[in-house]
């Protein structure tokens, strides 16, 4: 057991390390590229930046002006954060009383939520799209509701499954201790609901900071999130585009969900491990 790996355990590793220089080289090509003048990446976009086409900073200066980037920011910002507390928050009090209150209507509530997972977006865009506009929620606040709706089927989901595991007589002590259920939840199952609950906000905060479909659909270009200002910034005319802009913007875009995922990268395989197979 201490010798050698084995053929199998070297061919996995290669394997392993060739997907991810297929994954990460797309990455580095667009960083690579955002040190370099605009001139010089349609014609030589695999090479790297020399004395001549090496441009510093600039693009990235370029790019937090343009296109209203530095406010789309603000506005993804926004929603991702509000959107994101709420789904943690609402999908897992939605998931411990699923699991608690146990009656047929509860059941179906939960098949509701897990029918929800399956049924593709491009369906339901345009009745959306009306129903949000009757509503009023074609607003910064009003998306995070609706980001709520997309987002709780996954979430209740993994939520219930591991609410399922959680002994009950925990919740009992409390209650006889004098916690009501709201004590109960956020001083008892909240705590124990840690490991799914960052894994549900990692997965749901990628989500919303690089969907492009929703926010265009209800907010238009008027209140741009990044995906639709990087996308307008491509919409130059012919020969037009700012290449090094747009890379530097990409990589201003990428940067604060890695370093969110980073941060909280111990618990999402733990969370969906729970999630799925507890209950």
């Amino acid at each position: 057991m201490n010798g050698k790996p084995s053929l199998g355990h070297r061919l996995s590793t290669v394997a392993l390390w060739v997907l991810a220089a297929v994954f990460l080289l797309p990455v580095a090509l667009v960083v690579m590229n955002s040190f370099k003048s605009r001139l010089y990446i349609s014609g030589a976009p695999f090479a790297l930046p020399d004395a001549g086409t090496f441009v510093g900073w600039e693009n990235y200066r370029t790019g937090l002006t343009s296109a209203g980037f530095t406010a789309a920011f603000g506005r993804s910002l926004f929603i991702t954060v509000g959107s994101v507390l709420l789904i943690v928050v609402g999908c897992s009090m939605t998931a411990w009383y699923i699991a608690r209150a146990k009656s047929r209507w509860t059941n179906l509530l939960y098949y509701l939520f897990v029918f929800s997972m399956i049924v593709p977006f491009q369906m339901v865009m345009y009745t959306m799209t009306y129903v949000v506009g009757s509503l009023g929620l074609d607003t910064l606040p009003g998306i995070v509701f609706v980001y709520l709706g997309f987002g709780s089927g996954l979430s209740v989901f993994m939520l219930t499954g591991f609410v399922r595991g959680i002994p009950l007589e925990i919740e009992e002590a409390a209650t006889m201790d004098g916690c009501n259920p709201l004590q109960c939840f956020f001083r008892i199952v909240m705590p124990v609901l840690r490991p799914t609950a960052v894994t549900v906000a990692i997965l749901n905060a990628m989500w919303v900071w690089n969907d492009y479909l929703l926010p265009y659909l209800v907010l238009g270009t008027d209140q741009k999130t990044i995906p639709v200002a990087i996308q307008i910034a491509m919409q130059g005319a012919y020969g037009a585009t700012d290449y090094g802009g747009l890379m530097a913007m990409l990589v201003l875009a990428i940067i604060p969900i890695i370093l969110f995922y980073l941060v909280g990268q111990k618990y999402i395989i733990q969370g969906v491990i729970a999630g799925a197979v507890k209950g």
